[in-house]
């Protein structure tokens, strides 16, 4: 068993966490103004301009949902690239930049209402304000990333082609086959 020093470990990927979070602002803007009870661009129904009407409330959350799919999906792609020195620790730092940015997205959604959108009282519920009423939603972001992670390596798994005894053929850019350290 060789142990390696400091020097000798490949850095970690740092912009897989930072993007991620940092991306968490544009997103939770961007859920503001397309999601109903905020500029509500998607549907543009009057009567799901604000929050006051209960039926604005799920549909809030699931465009957050959805933004989250996406970002997820996205993240995805550029983890599952199998050119990185240490893939389980893109994959962990993706996560937790993944939930980083699911964060800040609420908050940013929220704090874009507060200062761009209506005043809105909300002495009767809550949920009146521009707010996620289901903070579950804030693990779709981190759920998406890992299962697409998921199949886009099962994917690359089965396409690939068995060698002469029968394992997957050796990655020639990592020079790493199936059973490598």
């Amino acid at each position: 068993m060789t142990i390696l020093s400091r020097r000798d470990l490949p850095r970690l990927p740092w912009l897989l966490f930072a993007v991620p979070a940092a991306a968490g602002i544009p997103a939770g803007i961007l859920w503001w103004v397309l999601a109903p009870g905020g500029l509500n661009l998607i549907t543009r129904d009057p009567a799901l301009a604000t929050g006051s009407n209960p039926s604005v409330w799920l549909p809030r959350d699931l465009t957050l949902a959805g933004l989250m799919i996406l970002a997820g999906c996205l993240l995805a792609v550029f983890v599952a690239d199998r050119r990185r020195a240490r893939p389980e620790a893109s994959v962990v730092l993706a996560l937790a930049g993944a939930l980083a940015g699911s964060l800040l997205a609420w908050q940013a959604g929220m704090l874009a209402a507060r200062l761009w959108g209506a005043p809105v009282d909300a002495s009767m519920n809550a949920s009146i304000a521009f707010s996620l009423r289901a903070l579950p939603v804030l693990l779709v972001w981190p759920a998406a990333t890992a299962i697409s992670v998921f199949v886009l390596e099962l994917l690359d798994q089965l396409g690939r082609k068995p060698d002469v005894a029968g394992h997957p053929a050796a990655d020639p850019a990592s020079g790493r086959g199936r059973n490598a350290p």
